[in-house]
């Protein structure tokens, strides 16, 4: 069972910076591929940005140049750097897991294989990101 807990966020006043932090688990010899999702209120959910194991990442045209995506050595946590936020930002935020890829050398993982996630992707609780003008 693939688990994705979220933290970070808050409320911060425009031109200010916050981050979110996303942490997926359930296979200890697996890497997981993530994304994050943003949903304002009476807007559909919209994607924000993206980042694979090899370190590839994707960005929405709306937060690029100001939003910046990593993860750490083990890939199984994820950041977002959320810099000169506006009220347009205002929304909850929503972490996926897409994709879980077999650690390279980890013994942990011998005889086994990362199970493929479903097309809804595994999702985190959501956190809300409140910017004031």
């Amino acid at each position: 069972q693939v688990q994705v807990v979220q933290s970070g966020g808050g409320s911060v006043q425009a031109g200010g910076s916050l981050r979110l932090s996303c942490t997926a688990s359930g296979y200890m010899y697996c890497t997981y591929d993530m994304s994050v999702y943003r949903q304002a209120p009476g807007k559909e959910r919209e994607f924000v940005s993206g980042i694979v194991s090899d370190g590839t990442s994707t960005y929405a045209d709306s937060i690029k140049g100001r939003f910046t995506i990593s993860q750490d050595n083990a890939k199984t946590t994820m950041y977002l750097e959320m810099n000169s936020l506006k009220p347009e930002d205002t929304a909850m935020y929503y972490c996926k897991v897409d994709k879980m890829v077999k650690r390279i050398g980890d013994s942990r993982g011998y005889g086994l294989v990362c199970p493929p996630v479903p097309t809804t992707g595994y999702w985190g609780q959501g956190t809300q990101v409140t910017v004031t003008s």
